[in-house]
């Protein structure tokens, strides 16, 4: 090796030099000259959660998730990707499956939103509840919330008639887990215990 090359530990030093000069450079800069977005006004909104009316004032970008677990520390319904692809946020309003991840605050006021801490009647489960339970239909449990509420529509909407009809309805619902056998049996198990799944 020749004094004009460079040694590996030389080369690694100038390239941890230069990239702390890229990402340093602007942030020593100093502030610049364009002013700061103000935040939106807020706007007042009516949630009626599992039966009881909460009055808030929101940012109008508010997420009706993040309502649910910011504002109203109802965190059973969980954040998983933001996009409405994996289920873990599903909710009921007016007694239909929603995303709430991607429904905004402001704009479901007065809508009836039941969340899987308005399922159960008092001490009792309701019967999916307790199917999942007793199926062991959950193993890190990040999904299961978002699984039962889909599971309460799947067999409300009908869908409920076989094993393919279940996972084809379902699987707006991830399980990172795999868990799905279990699952399906649960939602079957709770509709035959309901006996509410209709013609379809």
């Amino acid at each position: 090796m020749t004094s004009d090359e460079f040694t590996r530990r030389e080369v690694l030093t100038v390239a941890a030099a230069s990239t702390g000069t890229l990402i340093g450079g602007p942030l020593m800069a100093g502030p610049t000259s364009e002013p700061a977005s103000a935040a939106p006004a807020l706007v007042n909104v009516v949630l009626r959660v599992n039966g009881t009316e909460h009055r808030l004032s929101l940012d109008p970008r508010t997420t009706l998730l993040d309502a649910l677990r910011e504002h109203l520390h109802l965190t059973g319904s969980k954040k998983g990707c933001g996009l409405g692809q994996c289920g873990a946020c599903t909710v009921l309003m007016d007694g239909k499956r929603v995303k709430s991840c991607l429904s905004l605050a402001a704009l479901v006021d007065s809508r009836e939103i039941t969340t899987i801490e308005g399922l159960a009647q008092g001490e009792q489960l309701h019967p999916l509840q307790t199917a999942f339970i007793e199926r062991d239909a959950f193993q890190c449990g990040y999904c299961t919330s978002g699984q039962i509420m889909a599971g309460v529509a799947c067999i409300a909407e009908g869908h409920a008639h076989s094993a393919q009809e279940i996972r084809e309805w379902m699987s707006g619902n991830l399980c990172r887990c795999g868990a799905y056998d279990h699952i399906v049996a649960a939602i079957q198990d709770a509709a035959g215990s309901t006996g509410s799944v209709r013609g379809g």
